[in-house]
């Protein structure tokens, strides 16, 4: 579960303005990561530039060098003010990914305006993962050809990509828990270029799969969270595909891991008994250093007075074996 969030900075010297979509924002540099808030943060390394790209919930970008002090934030998402997702969508969840020497934007939209349903109280907004293009990992990214890739119908988010044994490009991505109130994490084939998606959508597991997330229900007995959120997938260097997901154990944000038995999306998967980060972090993605190094990228989650604070930070993992193993914090 996801919940609008505005970014909010520490005002440092040698900071210029940039304007985008009617609005001023301040460009900073030398910020540390722990002083930046953000939430599901995503970190493209690029070879090419040598730079980190990182983005995530609310559309901004930040670079590095070394992954210690960044710059930013920059508007980079230029979506279509006439689509569905109307002048100015709240964007969630974004991530880099390269492909064919092309940059794709993989985001949450969310237009406020439109509403798809009303279920048990909740008036539910039109959301949907989507793909934008860029020649380069700065943007600006637009959009392609196709103006869905996932039903109108339906809310979904955090939109993941991965290619298949079987070559094909995949938007993994969430069926929101709001509608069906047993949020599912789904897969939905892409074209070739990515420019929209081929078919319908397939469930690949259930939040109440879980056997380490729990909550209260109605009648305030135990049972599995109903959220499925921020699925990342992963290949150890056994070949053994893995997923990391978050849902929550009661009150607290929790990541773990599912394994796919038959090596490819369709599963079946397997899910871990116990978390695979500490408590309160969540919503993670790996990656290597430019050095080679093994990554997990997350945020912390804090509730402040029912508001979320919540901030980037970096874990050293393993997957040498079959598992993949967080090993712990990593300060750049």
């Amino acid at each position: 579960m996801k919940k609008a969030l505005a970014l909010f900075y520490f005002l440092l010297p040698f900071c210029f303005i940039a304007f985008a979509q009617e609005k001023t924002v301040i460009v900073k540099k030398d910020i540390p990561l722990d002083s930046i808030r953000l939430s599901d943060p995503f970190i493209l390394a690029d070879h090419k530039t040598e730079m980190y790209y990182m983005t995530g919930t609310g559309g901004m970008l930040w670079k590095s060098r070394d992954l210690k002090l960044w710059e930013g934030p920059f508007q980079v998402a230029q979506t279509d003010p006439k689509s569905w997702m109307g002048p100015h969508p709240m964007i969630w969840a974004a991530e880099l990914h390269e492909y064919k020497g092309k940059y794709y934007y993989f985001a949450t939209f969310t237009n406020r305006n439109i509403k798809i349903d009303t279920v048990k109280g909740n008036v539910i907004e039109r959301r949907a993962s989507h793909i934008l293009i860029s020649d380069k990992p700065d943007g600006p990214y637009v959009p392609m050809k196709d103006a869905t890739y996932l039903p109108a119908n339906k809310p979904t988010l955090d939109g993941t990509f991965w290619i298949d044994k079987d070559g094909k490009p995949y938007m993994i991505y969430c069926y929101e828990w709001l509608q069906n109130w047993n949020g599912t994490i789904e897969k939905i084939e892409l074209k070739p270029d990515l420019s929209g998606s081929v078919g319908n959508g397939k469930v690949l597991f259930r939040a109440s799969d879980s056997p380490w997330s729990r909550e209260k229900d109605e009648s305030g007995n135990d049972r599995p969270n109903k959220v499925t959120d921020g699925p990342y997938l992963f290949l150890t260097q056994t070949g053994r595909l893995g997923m990391i997901w978050t849902s929550w154990v009661y009150s607290v944000y929790t990541q773990g891991v599912a394994y796919s038995k038959s090596g490819t999306l369709d599963g079946p998967w397997i899910q871990e008994k116990v978390p695979v980060t500490p408590p309160n972090f969540g919503h993670g993605m790996i990656f290597k250093t430019l050095q080679g190094k093994l990554l997990m990228a997350v945020h912390s989650h804090q509730d402040i007075n029912g508001h979320y604070r919540r901030i980037p930070h970096l874990f050293e993992v393993d997957d040498s074996g079959d598992k993949l193993i967080v090993r712990g914090p990593y300060i750049p």
